[in-house]
């Protein structure tokens, strides 16, 4: 499923713009090395990682940190999420989210007992790490990531806990800050108002998601097919633009229709379905709290640039798992498809001595 995606990736990103569709393939050269590293490294026991657990909470912060320093750090369409070193350009909180979610996993199946007694000092580490990410997320304006952190922090402390209670109480505190940082945040609000009017602001910051609207609706139900779609102006000029990064689902909804978008999301859905059914099969908890938190992640992540695309949500600029464009993104979901293989493969190992 994963090189399905890939592939459908590569092949749209190529009728966009051929010179990206090959660097793209190179990062794909190099995901699938760094997928194959990390299996064989592991292979023995991966749950040796369990006892890195702050090594791994510190490089996430370390990794989200990286943008915000002057000099390496770059800004693209208002939020600074980008590294710049030479001709070499990435995206450093994408593997700082695989980081993150390997300490959640290891701290969770230690404390998980005592977290629901809700002493202080064992939610001290946690709420550090946490609110650390955050800070640095809200400084560097990437909210499209913080809100998938954020996510993540709230399904794996359900998961590890089973209190819907501090779920509950942590979505009260999201929507409370939500609200001051749309007032106090000039960038977050400008989101927040194209996506309650788009219209109004047709000429400026809406031009972008209303084009995309207007490329999905003209897919129709059986899309124009591919390579038939209008991307370009007469000039060669995108109409969408970075529609080979945050934009790739309209092009594809386009081209493929509604047959095809919801093919697309329904392969998604079987790829989080194997990886939810991974996380039931492993027998230990860090093994099962990690599969979760992969799985949640890659789903999380799908819902969230989908739905700012159709206005579900408010926009965020985050990539499509596989298939948007971008070196990052693509050897940290390889990352996290390595993950769930040595996951899976322990569990199935061991039922089968059983």
């Amino acid at each position: 499923m994963a090189a399905l995606l890939t592939a459908i990736g590569v092949t749209e990103i190529y009728r966009l713009g051929p010179s990206d569709a090959l660097r793209q393939g190179l990062w794909i050269v190099i995901g699938v090395a760094v997928f194959g590293a990390t299996l064989f490294w592991l292979h023995r026991d991966y749950r040796v990682l369990e006892r890195y657990k702050y090594v791994f909470g510190v490089t996430a912060i370390g990794l989200l940190f990286l943008p915000a320093l002057p000099g390496i750090g770059e800004t693209i369409n208002g939020s600074r999420l980008w590294v710049h070193v030479g001709s070499l350009q990435f995206q450093p909180g994408e593997l700082g989210k695989i980081a993150l979610i390997v300490f959640l996993a290891a701290y969770l199946r230690e404390k998980r007992e005592v977290l629901a007694q809700g002493r202080l000092k064992d939610w001290g580490p946690l709420l550090v790490i946490w609110g650390g990410a955050m800070l640095v997320l809200l400084a560097t304006d990437d909210l499209g990531s913080a809100l998938l952190y954020y996510g993540i922090f709230l399904a794996m402390l359900y998961v590890a806990t089973a209190r819907l209670s501090f779920v509950a109480a942590a979505l009260g505190l999201f929507l409370v800050g939500a609200f001051g940082v749309t007032q106090m945040t000039p960038h977050v609000k400008e989101r927040v108002d194209v996506w309650l009017d788009p219209y109004k602001h047709a000429q400026s910051s809406g031009y972008q998601i209303l084009q995309s609207l207007y490329s999905i609706a003209h897919g129709g139900v059986g899309g124009t097919g591919l390579g038939r779609g209008i991307v370009t102006t007469q000039t060669g000029q995108q109409i969408v633009p970075d529609q080979n990064t945050d934009f790739i689902y309209s092009a594809l909804a386009q081209e493929l229709g509604l047959i095809g978008a919801a093919a697309l999301l329904l392969l998604y859905m079987a790829f989080v379905l194997r990886g939810f059914r991974i996380a039931l099969t492993a027998t230990d908890g860090f093994s099962k709290l990690l599969a979760a938190g992969l799985s949640f992640s890659f789903a999380f992540q799908t819902f969230v640039i989908v739905g700012g695309i159709t206005r579900v949500i408010p926009l965020t600029g985050i990539t499509l798992p596989f298939v948007s464009y971008g070196g990052s993104s693509v050897v940290a979901n390889f990352l996290l498809v390595a993950g769930l293989l040595l996951i899976s493969n322990r569990a199935n190992r061991q039922e089968a001595v059983a």
